[in-house]
């Protein structure tokens, strides 16, 4: 592990041994129970000085605004405050929510407030894409940024301070009905689609509820016909389809990150036979020579030149180990993408390669 310049590259392997299953629930969901999107305009009082300024007038039209529902009614114009900022309000209705729960909700500044650190937010409706109100949402905010102070670091502002939480600062007051009651049959729907994946799943369910319980739909979609005996108890089934042991299977995929030389690959990632020069680094997946054929003159293994650093592997590498190898002798997370990027190219690496 000395070998591996830690401090150039960060590698990290999704390898998980063939045998390794995994719940039916943590690879697919089932269809109809989902997240809801909510979103608000709301207003932000008790800032220190850092809020928005005269030029951005839907604060004050909604601070105006504010004020009147109370009964105060003012000229906006005769507004002149700092400590207040406008705000758009987000939060997820998780299914089955049930009115008086309470849920997350995220704040961000629309104005050029500079921090909202300190603030309030006031009472505010949450709306859907029916733009119907399921959520309220009123409270202190809390922020992770914040600003350091003293002669040794003036104004250096550490994290975000125009983005704020507050954790449980949303009241659920209309519901999102979901229901499996009286259904014929449940779809599931796989996370990342593969025919494989769907295969073993069909399997799983049929042979848990018997043959001809589950079909495949598509490489994304299993229904599942309910049996007699959950026709009013729907949620059993659920339960018990959710926690099957699944054998997951996925295409071979290289991630490169560019920006911070991370290397994420999967299992089945194999390099054929090829050679590859790149500057001083030379990459060589071939057979080993019989030891006969090396005491003949003209199969001598090949070497690099001087000064050059000469990786050989035999066919059938991982890329892991290709990894490895060109760490070993101190190639650049830069070298490694170039490299990669280059066998990709050529055609010696079955596996789809993402940068990102």
């Amino acid at each position: 592990m000395t070998g591996l310049t830690l401090g150039l590259i960060c590698l990290v392997f999704l390898v998980a041994e063939a045998a390794a299953s995994v719940r039916l629930k943590d690879l697919a969901s089932i269809q109809g129970v989902r997240h809801n999107q909510l979103v608000g305009y709301g207003i932000v009082v008790g800032l220190d000085g850092s809020g928005d300024g005269r030029n951005a007038a839907f604060t004050i039209s909604g601070l105006a605004n504010a004020l009147r529902n109370m009964g105060i009614n003012i000229n906006p114009d005769d507004i002149q405050v700092r400590n207040v900022a406008a705000v758009m309000v987000t939060a997820k209705l998780p299914p089955f929510a049930k009115s008086g729960q309470h849920i997350d909700v995220t704040v961000s500044s629309v104005g050029d407030a500079s921090s909202l650190r300190g603030g309030t937010l006031l009472v505010t409706p949450l709306k859907g894409l029916d733009n119907q109100v399921y959520a309220i949402a009123q409270g202190p905010l809390s922020i992770g940024g914040f600003e350091l102070q003293g002669p040794a670091a003036p104004g250096r502002q550490q994290n975000h301070q125009t983005v704020a939480r507050i954790p449980g600062g949303a009241s659920v007051e209309r519901e999102v009905p979901v229901t499996f009651a009286q259904r014929e049959e449940i779809v599931i729907s796989l996370n990342s689609p593969d025919f494989t994946t769907v295969q073993r799943m069909t399997q799983a369910i049929n042979n848990h509820l018997g043959n001809g319980a589950a079909r495949s739909r598509d490489g994304a979609t299993v229904v599942v016909r309910v049996p007699e005996q959950y026709r009013h108890n729907e949620i059993a089934l659920l339960a018990e389809v959710e926690n099957l042991q699944i054998v997951p299977d996925n295409r071979a995929r290289v991630v490169l990150d560019e920006r911070t030389g991370t290397v994420v690959m999967g299992e089945n990632v194999r390099i054929r036979e090829l050679a590859v020069a790149h500057g001083d680094l030379n990459l060589q997946v071939a057979p080993a020579l019989d030891p006969d054929e090396l005491m003949m003159p003209d199969a001598a293994p090949p070497r690099a030149a001087e000064g050059d650093q000469l990786v050989r592997l035999d066919p059938g590498a991982t890329l892991g180990e290709v990894v490895q190898a060109l760490n070993a002798v101190g190639a650049a997370p830069r070298d490694l993408i170039a490299i990669f990027q280059s066998i990709k190219a050529s055609g010696a690496l079955n596996a789809e390669l993402e940068i990102i």
